[in-house]
């Protein structure tokens, strides 16, 4: 069984491989591999796929095939979902919110979760259990940067990936904050670009993101 706080280390240590994690919303499984493989070559190596479609598990199988590649599963909502992703190859799981029976599912399946909070209790509950990293969700609409920072002020031992609403424009506002380790975007995998198979393009934006520069 894993502690919050081998969780919360391990989950660190995803968020401080790459300035971005892709957030990737897949319709078809049959993008997944390409995907994946354009986004790692661009720098990008940990990758979360949403359970928010049919497609979204073989997707997760299929990434989890590519060489250099970490995949997990986002929208993981409970413990259901928790063995689906497990099953399906995942190496760490991802939800907007956090409750006591998906936390400890997580817990028990030995699967690393990236918890969501976006106040300050919320941030308070999970670090009363013993973790110390989390997803700042809804990012802007929660207050953006700016919120960030002030929770930031009382809770320095909390490190966030913040997503939702996230983009190449204010990514570096998050960035540059002292607790933020990355931040969750899916501008870099435009959906346009993977029907088309644009998977050069893909590449492109990976790697400018993988530039992004974050607090020392």
């Amino acid at each position: 069984m894993m502690t919050p706080q081998e969780a919360s280390a391990r989950t660190l240590e995803l968020c401080r491989m790459a300035p971005v994690i892709p957030v990737l919303v897949i319709e078809d499984a049959a993008t997944a591999r390409p995907l994946a493989e354009a986004l790692v070559a661009g720098g990008l190596p940990v990758l979360e796929v949403t359970l928010r479609t049919p497609a979204a598990l073989e997707a997760v199988r299929q990434m989890a095939q590519v060489t250099g590649g970490l995949v997990g599963a986002g929208t993981v909502l409970n413990a259901a979902d928790v063995q689906a992703a497990k099953d399906a190859g995942a190496r760490f799981a991802v939800s907007p919110g956090a409750t006591e029976s998906l936390l400890a599912a997580c817990e028990a399946a030995d699967l690393p979760l990236l918890p969501g909070a976006a106040t300050a209790t919320e941030a308070m509950r999970l670090l009363e259990r013993g973790y110390t990293t989390a997803k700042f969700f809804p990012a802007e609409a929660a207050g953006g940067a700016s919120a960030l920072r002030a929770i930031g002020a009382p809770l320095p031992q909390v490190t966030f990936c913040p997503t939702g609403g996230v983009s190449a424009a204010n990514a570096p506002d998050y960035l540059r904050l002292a607790n933020t380790a990355c931040v969750g975007g899916s501008w870099v995998a435009p959906k346009a670009m993977a029907a088309s198979a644009d998977w050069s393009g893909i590449e492109t934006l990976a790697r400018e993101a993988a530039a992004l520069q974050r607090a020392s």
